[in-house]
């Protein structure tokens, strides 16, 4: 039944299958639907660069136009990874710019991208539209300048969260007077040494690129070169505007409000650093149209940021700092009824959101999918208002900025707060647990999250139940985080089976030893065991721990810190 049509027509039906996933299903159907897929597939997700090698992405799929793919481990971001671990681009350049010339996208995480690499992108792409560079270092603005230069077909070049170093501002003035493709620019979080931008090339790179939608600025843009700026592209969809900081007369505010005013497509906005809250005002006729709302780099006092939100009635995504308090959390709650993502980030080590925040949102957003939560304290008793209010959460991460902490009313564990998450819950994928934490947890985490994919633990548990308790119940786990956790070698192999069907394990300072994982290495031949020991006094003992699924054995790119068992 399956070859009852020809593979033309096959392949023609399978380009309304999107997700990856669903990919990957259809190429396990049969021999048929295998080679059918891997001919029309066009995108690929790799979530671990090290999962594979080059040669097997293209022997795999020969006509990719589009790849996304991560590199270090998320602890990475953290410091937990040291900076010269691996995860270089530049192999997969060279291997891609032989079989994919006409490769049109490149998205990267997490990653090591040289200037080399990034000219050579531009150099073998002809149809290159789309650059995306996330939390990646090694690369300088004299590597932009090549994609700038370069890319006669640049849609999108997205910058965001990297270490760039800065030699110039030529990147920015390097697209040629003749192009006008541009769709999206983010450079939000690219810093200057010399605080300097070429406001001017920018004004007219915006004035002749019509389809421009999102546009990204970093500090350096004073809120009159943003009024200019958006004069020129009144249809952006997406803003992240510069620095808020400057003395502007009424009337500037005014000709900034009526510019702002004039965005009628305007649905995200980010940015607004050092805001001075007379400048507030300004944002106003833009936020009864507004989804996405990214304050998380803005102090804001909360009476400000409570009249800022009551215009939001629509906002869909709402990132901010923690200094707004509960009472900013209510007008939250009060106002954006329609809110399906939360993330509250800290500002000093005390934290000023609590349990009744939490509590407030559940109350007023019922629709909420995800939530970053973090806090001074927390109750079971709010946690379990939580999930019988918002039971779509596919996404919950708390994080109580003190560790041990216990339930701050009874003063108990907050195991039946997070079992009450993970059973009303039916859909969770994400879980981050915080708090004093016993080996109950873990058993209502394998008990009732069935639908989880990816945990991350921190100084929790009694003892190596705790992993046996997850690895064991958690049949659909994919990615687990665990750091100061007392599960030694029994709970590290506990999941001696499971490894081979997850993309990664990662543990640091759990008690884990050069045995243990020497042992998990024998018995699962398809998995990376790297054990990172920074510290040379660390023989027996494991300081990192990272394990990972592969098809391409072990690298040969780790320094002497990383053993490959």
């Amino acid at each position: 039944m399956c070859t009852s049509f020809p593979d033309e027509v096959l392949e023609h039906v399978l380009v309304f299958l999107t997700r990856h996933q669903d990919r990957n299903a259809v190429s396990l159907v049969c021999k048929a639907w295998f080679k059918a897929e891997r001919w029309s597939r066009r995108k690929v997700f790799i979530g671990n660069c090290y999962a594979l090698s080059p040669k097997h992405l293209v022997r795999r799929f020969p006509k990719i136009t589009s790849v996304v793919m991560k590199g270090r481990p998320r602890f990475s971001d953290f410091g937990f990874v040291p900076a010269n671990w691996g995860a270089y681009i530049y192999p997969w350049i060279q291997t891609m710019a032989e079989h994919y010339p006409w490769l049109e996208e490149l998205r990267l995480k997490r990653m090591t991208v040289s200037d080399e690499s990034l000219a050579m992108i531009s150099q073998s792409f002809s149809r290159f539209r789309a650059l995306s560079l996330t939390s990646c270092d090694g690369f300088s603005t004299d590597g932009l300048a090549h994609i700038t230069r370069n890319c006669r077909n640049l849609a999108e070049l997205e910058l965001q969260e990297n270490d760039i170093e800065f030699r110039s501002g030529a990147w920015l003035t390097g697209f040629p007077e003749t192009y006008t493709s541009l769709v999206s620019l983010n450079f939000a979080t690219v810093r200057s040494k010399v605080n300097y931008v070429d406001i001017v090339a920018l004004e007219h790179l915006v004035a002749r690129c019509p389809l421009l939608k999102t546009l990204k600025l970093n500090k350096e843009i004073t809120p009159d070169q943003l009024q200019r700026l958006l004069q020129r592209s009144p249809n952006l969809v997406e803003l992240g505007t510069g620095s808020y900081s400057q003395n502007l007369s009424w009337a500037q505010l005014q000709e900034l409000q009526m510019a702002l005013g004039k965005c009628k497509n305007l649905r995200s906005l980010s940015g607004i650093w050092e805001v001075v809250p007379m400048f507030v005002r300004t944002l106003y006729p833009v936020c009864p149209n507004l989804t996405s709302l990214n304050l998380s780099d803005v102090f804001l006092p909360t009476t400000d940021f409570a009249r800022l939100i009551s215009y939001c009635h629509k906002l869909q995504r709402l990132l901010v700092q923690d200094d707004v308090g509960d009472k900013g959390l209510l007008a939250v709650s009060t106002s954006c009824k329609e809110l399906r993502e939360l993330r509250v980030f800290p500002v000093g080590e005390e934290g000023c959101a609590t349990e009744e925040g939490l509590i407030a949102i559940s109350e007023g957003c019922p629709d909420l999918r995800k939530i970053l939560y973090f806090c001074r304290q927390m109750t079971n008793a709010a946690m379990v208002t939580f999930a019988r209010n918002c039971l779509r959460v596919t996404h919950f991460r708390l994080c109580i900025l003190k560790v041990y902490e216990t339930d701050h009313v009874t003063k108990e564990p907050l195991d039946e707060g997070f079992g009450a998450i993970c059973r009303q819950c039916k859909d969770l994928k994400r879980l981050a647990l915080s708090g004093l934490l016993t080996d109950k947890t873990f058993e209502y985490i394998g008990q009732y999250a069935k639908n989880l994919e990816t945990l991350s633990v921190a100084f929790a548990g009694d003892s190596y139940l705790g992993m046996q308790y997850i690895l064991g119940g958690c049949t659909k786990l994919r990615k687990l985080e665990i750091r100061d956790c007392p599960f030694g070698d029994e709970g590290l192999l506990a999941g001696i089976h499971k490894y081979e069907t997850m993309r990664s394990l990662w543990m640091s300072t759990c008690q884990v030893t050069l045995l243990g994982c020497q042992f998990l290495a024998e018995k699962n031949r398809l998995l990376n065991v790297e054990i990172i020991n920074e510290c040379e006094t660390c023989e027996q003992s494991v300081e990192k721990l990272y394990v990972y699924r592969t098809i391409a054995g072990r690298r040969n790119d780790a320094p002497p810190c990383v053993e490959t068992l």
